[in-house]
């Protein structure tokens, strides 16, 4: 995976922290188009994205999938199934190795976040980037003096794509008439609205303290 350039990176650092103004455990949108623009290698990267998930027999999905450029100094335990239900995500971490983490703490995986790394993952799994070695997430863990950002493009990819869903072994149970009185997407545990602890991924109910 070529490395981004050096001109490129100080502009990514000047954004995060001129206008992004990222705290630990923030993630937030950087402008793709400028970075398409200050890099003619990206098109490799997306190339090399497209043929690992072409590879896992999606297909030709990557392509005509929404993506934007994300930046994140850690990320909090949580997910995205609330905003970003109808798909899975994919991820291209473009930074170099900062010891940390991709964690989903439902199956206990851990990715060492380098850069070159992919990963597919369906939105409602609770995820958070984290120390490396460390059991959750701690703002201690990401001191303003250390280099701890990770910046990524992100593709949203149809969930409902029959190619995505065997690739991530989803199997939908939909029940019409229940989906038809819920105005947004929602992630129920036990028969209610559930959330993800930010510190620990831990699943609890929506109105817990």
């Amino acid at each position: 995976m070529p490395a981004p350039p050096a001109r490129l990176v100080a502009d990514w650092n000047r954004e995060i922290a001129l206008r992004l103004d990222l705290e630990p455990g923030d993630v937030e949108p950087l402008p793709l188009a400028r970075a398409r623009a200050r890099w003619p290698d990206y098109r490799h990267c997306v190339q090399a994205v497209a043929d690992w998930t072409r590879a896992r027999g999606l297909q030709e999905v990557l392509g005509s999938s929404d993506v934007a450029l994300m930046a994140c100094r850690g990320a909090k335990y949580h997910h995205d199934g609330e905003r970003y239900g109808g798909a899975a995500f994919c991820n291209l971490f473009l930074s170099e190795d900062r010891g940390l983490d991709l964690h989903f703490p439902a199956t206990g995986l851990r990715i060492p976040l380098v850069r070159g790394t992919v990963v597919l993952f369906d939105t409602g799994q609770p995820h958070a980037v984290i120390k490396r070695h460390s059991s959750g997430f701690d703002v201690a863990d990401f001191p303003p003096d250390q280099e701890c950002t990770q910046v990524f493009p992100s593709w949203e990819l149809p969930i409902e794509d029959v190619h995505v869903g065997r690739a991530l072994r989803i199997a939908f149970d939909i029940e019409p008439s229940s989906a038809l009185l819920l105005e947004d997407e929602q992630v129920w545990l036990n028969s209610a609205r559930a959330r993800v602890c930010p510190s620990t991924g831990r699943w609890c109910p929506a109105d817990a303290a």
